[in-house]
């Protein structure tokens, strides 16, 4: 991952990117009879202790990646946003949706991969995180914070329905990086092939 910046870069870069995401928030129902997420720390119901050490990726992030693969022609570029929310209990919503590019920062060519599913940090410091994929993969990840601010994890279970493309284990590395940005990389063995880059993205807090 890209070096951070000084700890006064990353703050001033911080403060002036607040300006434009502190007041944003998810769209919520104000007829809900119980508390509605937010992504938005300043706003709704008080962080549940337990995910002190997920607060870093409270928000939603949108920026631009890449996709390489043996079993593809790529490398190709994407758009994506991940949402991460909460609503006072001791669990992170997570849900994460991209679009095809015809090149960085190109326009969006059909939409892509989605997936959505929930961090839940035990008392131990591990972390569990399960996601649901589009195409019909569902993941069980363990793993644990390296920093305050990162955090690495992989498959404990991989499901499948009989549809879905093989895909046998994964791991993911999260991290605030450069004055607040998220950068992440994952890794998959599929198709035959073994453990290997598949995807990495850069994205810029949006809300929060």
């Amino acid at each position: 991952m890209p070096e951070g910046l000084s700890g006064n870069e990353a703050i001033r870069a911080a403060e002036e990117r607040a300006e434009h995401t502190r007041a944003r928030n998810l769209p919520a129902w104000g007829d809900l009879p119980v508390a509605d997420d937010t992504a938005n720390l300043r706003l709704g119901p008080d962080l549940n202790d337990a995910l002190l050490p997920l607060l870093p990726l409270i928000g939603v992030w949108r920026g631009e990646g890449e996709v390489v693969y043996p079993t593809i022609d790529g490398p190709f570029h994407f758009g994506q946003q991940i949402t991460v929310a909460h609503d006072g209990r001791p669990f992170l919503s997570w849900e994460a949706r991209s679009w095809l590019l015809d090149g960085p920062g190109g326009a969006v060519v059909r939409p892509a991969a989605r997936e959505v599913g929930w961090w839940r940090p035990q008392a131990d410091g591990t972390l569990e995180l399960l996601l649901a994929h589009q195409t019909g993969v569902v993941e069980i990840f363990y793993g644990t914070a390296r920093t305050q601010t990162s955090w690495e994890l992989q498959t404990d279970a991989v499901v499948r329905t009989a549809s879905a493309k093989e895909v046998t284990a994964a791991t993911r590395l999260y991290g605030i990086v450069d004055g607040g940005d998220l950068a992440y990389v994952d890794e998959r063995a599929m198709m035959g092939q073994e453990l290997q880059p598949h995807t990495s993205a850069r994205l810029t807090r949006v809300v929060g």
